[in-house]
């Protein structure tokens, strides 16, 4: 079953365009050649400036925990000092 991955990041206003353009490059980049990845969006809500939300589509649960901490790890690094203040995550199972 597919799987969705949120995850909800806030960061200074001022900041977000930096974070997308940065966020598109490397994390996007990374989750496309990964094995199970469907796609991914980008939403901005219009009443919470800072907040980011990233809605990440995999073919599985077993594909998406497949991901080692050390490949976020690297991953993050090449985001530089663009990392979010703060990343809340959850899933859904699409039935």
């Amino acid at each position: 079953m597919t799987v969705i991955e949120e995850l909800t990041l806030t960061m200074a206003p001022d900041r977000v365009a930096a974070y997308l353009r940065r966020d598109a490059e490397v994390w996007t980049r990374f989750l496309e050649s990964c094995d199970g990845f469907l796609g991914k969006e980008t939403w901005i809500p219009n009443d919470r400036p800072g907040t980011v939300v990233l809605i990440i589509r995999w073919a599985s649960m077993e594909h998406w925990r497949a991901i080692t901490p050390e490949q976020v790890d690297a991953v993050d690094r090449e985001m530089g000092g663009l990392l979010p203040e703060s990343l809340a995550c959850c899933s859904y199972t699409v039935v």
